[in-house]
């Protein structure tokens, strides 16, 4: 299904990345200054983690980045993201944009979609990934709204319409009781209607495997591009990129498989060997 009040719009992954299946690596960010983790002083570690982590993915061959602010748990609700987030986050990105020439998108958690944006359009970043872009859903964070209406009429205020939106049909970390009569059709068309991008399918927790029947029921809905944003590993990368349009890793290709650790880049070149043999 196309969004047929709106033009066609072109493939966001093949404009983006130049690839059909595109590999977009995490860039999980250590604690930021308003997180209670953050140990105060300079900001020299995050930015420090945050180049090594890109270098090694973008040595291992993936072929674009998203930053996120991982290690700012708990999380706060999109109202109660604070200016220091925002100025972190963009210090970070134009600092990442000297070390490398990969697109770089940006993920605010949790599902700050104008911090995002405000970051993307300062940082001239790519794409923004918003994990609730329609309807609601009750969270860790509690109850969140879908970002649309407010982020989509911000973008344009910011003359951002570049930026890309990338968004969850079907958010992790959360329960959708609320619109549990909303099938995943509905869903999928409410993501269309209100004008998104990319579609992205992912499992129920960060590292938890896409199911295919997912990713198969949103693409029989969508003319849309629609990439997995969860649990991809080597193991099942044929088998996930044989329908997706690419995927957001970042759990798989760290040492030990866990978020919290640095990137290996010998995972990355594993990872990568199987994406070639499905292009």
């Amino acid at each position: 299904m196309s969004n047929k009040i709106f033009p066609a719009k072109p493939n966001y992954i093949k404009e983006i990345f130049n690839q059909d299946r595109a590999v977009i690596g995490m860039v999980h960010l250590r604690p930021l200054p308003g997180a209670p983790h953050f140990k105060g002083g300079k900001l020299d570690e995050v930015y420090d983690w945050a180049i090594r982590d890109a270098a090694a993915l973008e040595e291992g061959g993936v072929d674009g980045l998203i930053i996120e602010n991982a290690w700012d748990i708990p999380f706060s609700k999109p109202e109660d993201i604070g200016f220091e987030t925002v100025a972190a986050m963009t210090s970070v990105a134009n600092r990442l944009k000297t070390h490398t020439d990969l697109p770089i998108g940006i993920n605010c958690l949790a599902n700050g979609a104008i911090q995002a944006l405000a970051v993307a359009k300062a940082a001239d970043l790519t794409f923004v990934r918003v994990n609730q872009w329609v309807n609601a859903y009750i969270a860790n964070e509690g109850f969140v709204e879908g970002a649309s209406a407010k982020a989509a009429r911000y973008r344009s205020q910011i003359k951002g319409e570049d930026i890309r939106m990338f968004v969850d049909v079907h958010v992790k970390h959360g329960s959708h009781s609320i619109i549990a009569d909303r099938n995943l059709a509905d869903q999928t068309h409410d993501n269309i209607f209100f004008d998104a991008d990319v579609l992205i399918a992912t499992g129920t927790r960060t590292g938890n495997e896409t199911e295919l029947t997912e990713i198969e029921g949103i693409k029989y809905h969508t003319s849309l591009p629609v990439i997995v944003g969860s649990g991809m590993t080597v193991n099942n990368a044929a088998k996930i990129l044989s329908l997706a349009d690419g995927c957001i890793i970042g759990s798989s290709l760290k040492e030990g498989g866990e978020w919290w650790n640095p990137v290996s880049k010998e995972e990355v070149i594993k990872f990568m060997s199987e994406v070639k043999k499905v292009r």
